[in-house]
């Protein structure tokens, strides 16, 4: 099928700016795109004035619940929700049931994710055998078949030793360590950043310090060893001050952050809602402020959904019980997009940090519109709105912790190599 976009704004190859005019696409791939393009004979034509026309998002950090824990999410369901929302490629935790930890389970989820037709599935390995924090996976053999890089996902890689050794050894095969940044003992047992907030509530408290004691200790890691470092999901001013100087003295130190550490803060929490219970927790609105600084001044290099599906019953609990995790497939554009209405962002630059930033960092064919390249596409509307409704998202995952929000932002329609997979 060939299609020719009429009446859009485009993002355009270096995605700095955004450019009204025509893209047409041609057997799957982006043939041309310029101010006024001839529509090929019987091409599907396609007018959406007003809106805006980018790559199809590159989510770096997501967890499904396949293989293991299908009842939360399936690659399937997960599908279903990222083109609700305009993504195309999702890089895959590995805290499933087995553990992403052998070359065979890397093929299995490259593999799903072909078969949906609608994304592509990256999958990140563990950084430890059965991400119990005690010896180091193959990263030879889980890289030759595909994976991405190597974290412990939700968990943090608490031993020193064991994390200069991760870092060493991934550097010789030219891979990066992702850290989940806090310090586990810190950490152990807490649902709620400390503070009057967390006292007041009654609720186990982890000291916001946490975040950054791990991050300054991984940081001299990475200085030690030569080795790449990406800090997922940052959420406090002192560890953005530390990533910050690091990135000054030229480390090869990277990080993200996720729509829920710039878009709400702890009082989200209120009557003990469980769907904003988050881990990281949610912070206090000083910090908050200071992600939306580190997305405007580049010390963040991506946006991430950090979607965590969880099942009613792991939420149906007592606040301190509950388990941590928000979906954020469907929301992470929305989401995102308040930033710029709100005019933290501009446009241009809060689209990169959803395609062209993260596919940088993956290292893959995507995030950019360029002619010969796949048409991995979304088509969004910036002023018209919706509701975010726990219980009627794409996808099995309703856990939500934005619930309730109106959003601006609404995906037209989202297109895999040319095919139209929603809208």
């Amino acid at each position: 099928m060939n299609i020719l976009f009429r009446k859009i704004k485009y993002l355009d190859r270096s995605a700095q700016s955004l450019i009204e005019g025509e893209l047409l696409v041609q057997d799957g791939k982006i043939a041309d795109f310029g101010p006024s393009l001839g529509a090929p004979e019987g091409a599907e034509i396609i007018e959406a004035e007003g809106a805006i026309l980018c790559p199809g998002l590159v989510d770096m950090r997501a967890a499904i619940g396949e293989p293991g824990y299908e009842y939360r999410e399936s690659v399937s369901s997960a599908a279903k929700a990222a083109a609700a929302g305009g993504i195309t490629t999702i890089a895959v935790l590995p805290e499933t049931n087995p553990v992403i930890d052998d070359p065979a389970l890397v093929h299995f989820l490259r593999a799903r994710g072909e078969e949906t037709g609608s994304i592509t599935l990256l999958p990140y390995a563990a950084a430890t055998r059965g991400l119990a924090g005690k010896e180091l996976a193959e990263y030879g053999l889980l890289q030759q078949a595909g994976a991405v890089a190597f974290t412990d996902g939700s968990k943090p890689i608490a031993s020193s030793r064991l994390m200069r050794l991760a870092l060493s050894y991934a550097s010789g095969f030219g891979a990066c360590i992702v850290q989940h940044p806090e310090d586990a003992e810190l950490a152990r047992g807490g649902a709620a950043t400390a503070g009057p907030r967390a006292t007041w509530m009654g609720l186990p408290a982890i000291p916001a310090a946490a975040e950054a004691i791990c991050v300054a200790r991984d940081i001299r890691l990475a200085e030690l060893t030569g080795g790449a470092l990406h800090f997922a999901h940052i959420t406090t001013a002192e560890a953005l001050d530390l990533i910050r100087r690091a990135k000054e003295k030229g480390l090869k130190i990277t990080c993200d952050t996720a729509p829920p550490y710039f878009d709400l803060n702890e009082t989200a929490i209120g009557d003990y809602r469980t769907y904003a219970k988050l881990s990281p927790p949610l912070r206090v609105e000083a910090d908050r402020q200071a992600v939306v600084a580190g997305l405007k001044d580049g010390t963040i290099d991506a946006i991430a959904s950090d979607h965590q599906p969880r099942d009613a019953d792991d939420k149906r609990l007592t606040f301190a019980d509950a388990e941590p995790g928000g979906a954020g497939l469907a929301t992470l554009l929305g989401v995102t997009l308040a930033r710029v209405q709100n005019g933290d962002l501009p446009l241009a630059q809060a689209l990169a940090l959803l395609t062209a930033k993260p596919a940088a960092w993956l290292g893959i064919d995507a995030g950019v519109l360029a002619k010969g390249r796949a048409a991995d596409l979304c088509l969004f509307h910036p002023e018209k709105s919706w509701q975010v409704q726990a219980g009627s998202l794409p996808g099995k995952a309703q856990n939500t912790p934005f619930d309730g929000r109106a959003l601006e932002g609404v995906v037209l329609g989202t297109w895999k190599a040319g095919r139209r997979v929603y809208g």
